[in-house]
């Protein structure tokens, strides 16, 4: 079984629309604008490269990142990962053809699947109807979270709203930075 990681760039009110700028979100851009960068608070995301073996993303993501990622120095090791993204809308032929091999699934049912086949660790990055979605059927198994010391107020949010039992968490890994950024790993506890 592999494990499925969720990583965000989140706010303490629970944002992550649009932290590097996407338009139609009024506080689009907020990880630049707001907090000092500091680069020892994104080591976390050079690790995500070299220790994840494929990508997952939803249809909305895809869109944002597919023009962008593959050209980008820093995320060069992405591009030779296989991608799969889960929309019941997109085609194959609306796909990238610069970013590797990206396969569409169409159902949880199918991410499942996915997640029984042998192999390294999936992340998921952006998507946060997908993340939402995937924590409800219980298929995350951590979350990678770098917390931006702001409160955004209105936005989409990373965790569900679904009356649900409580979900215990354990934190395996955590650091504070000078800018206020926190960085916290848990463990979906099962």
């Amino acid at each position: 079984m592999r494990t499925l990681i969720s990583t965000a760039f989140i706010s303490v009110d629970g944002v992550v629309e649009a932290p590097g700028g996407e338009a139609g979100y009024r506080n689009a851009g907020w990880t630049f604008k707001e907090v000092e960068f500091l680069p020892e608070a994104f080591e976390i995301k050079g690790r995500e490269q070299q220790e994840s073996t494929a990508m997952l993303m939803g249809r909305v993501s895809y869109e944002a990142f597919a023009p962008v990622w593959p050209g980008m120095a820093e995320f060069a090791r992405y591009k030779t990962l296989p991608k799969y993204v889960v929309s019941t809308t997109l085609t194959d032929d609306e796909l990238v053809s610069d970013w590797g091999d990206t396969t569409i699934l169409r159902s949880l049912d199918e991410v499942a699947a996915l997640k029984a086949t042998e192999g390294g660790p999936i992340i998921v990055h952006g998507s946060a109807a997908l993340n939402r979605a995937l924590s409800d059927a219980g298929l995350i198994d951590r979350y990678h979270l770098l917390v931006f010391p702001l409160l955004l107020g209105a936005g989409k949010r990373l965790f569900s709203t679904t009356d649900k039992d409580a979900q215990k968490l354990s934190l395996v890994e955590h650091e504070v930075y000078a800018n206020g950024l926190q960085k916290q790993v848990f463990d979906v506890v099962r």
